[in-house]
């Protein structure tokens, strides 16, 4: 089942005497973060109004209305920020890594299962599909040669492996 909230990010620190935070974001760029006007924040996913989001080197620094000293600020460090699933709109063929852990990952001539994706590695060329089967670790390359097709619901990838990837010995 795919949880209703995204993990986005982390808070590592404050900025300022104003009330922002560092956050140390988790998606693909940091630029992401900056367009959503409601970050949710902690275990309790509590909802905060963004009044600005800017990048920073590779960190967003965030205010949040009601957020106005650095005492306050500091009270989120080492938070969680989250997204509501339903706020984030995807592109074609992208989707979110917690979608993507622990999928079967299937062959596409023979339906034989090769594993189920324990990992994503980000390269910067593509990602990578770390799959465990049996106490074995295998990569594959989150490629067009190699992925057929990948359905979310039923957390199935089926994949055109490149030849030896699988082989025993």
């Amino acid at each position: 089942m795919k949880s209703k909230f995204i993990e986005t990010g982390k808070i590592v620190n404050i900025h300022g005497l104003r009330g922002e935070v560092k956050v140390m974001p988790w998606s693909d760029s940091p630029d992401f973060i900056c367009q959503f006007d409601v970050i949710h924040v902690g275990k309790l996913k509590k909802p905060y109004v963004v009044e600005y989001a800017r990048v920073h080197k590779n960190s967003v620094l965030i205010k949040f209305k009601g957020i106005d000293t650095p005492e306050a600020a500091n009270n989120m460090r080492s938070d969680i920020i989250y997204l509501r699933r339903e706020d984030i709109k995807l592109e074609e063929g992208v989707y979110f890594v917690s979608d993507i852990l622990g999928m079967t990952v299937k062959d596409s001539s023979d339906g034989r299962v090769y594993g189920k994706i324990i990992d994503v590695h980000k390269t910067g060329a593509n990602d990578v599909y770390e799959i465990e089967k049996d106490g074995k670790s295998y990569l594959i390359p989150a490629i067009p040669d190699v992925i057929v097709s990948i359905d979310i619901e039923n957390s199935v990838m089926v994949i055109s492996p490149l030849e030896g990837l699988f082989n025993e010995n």
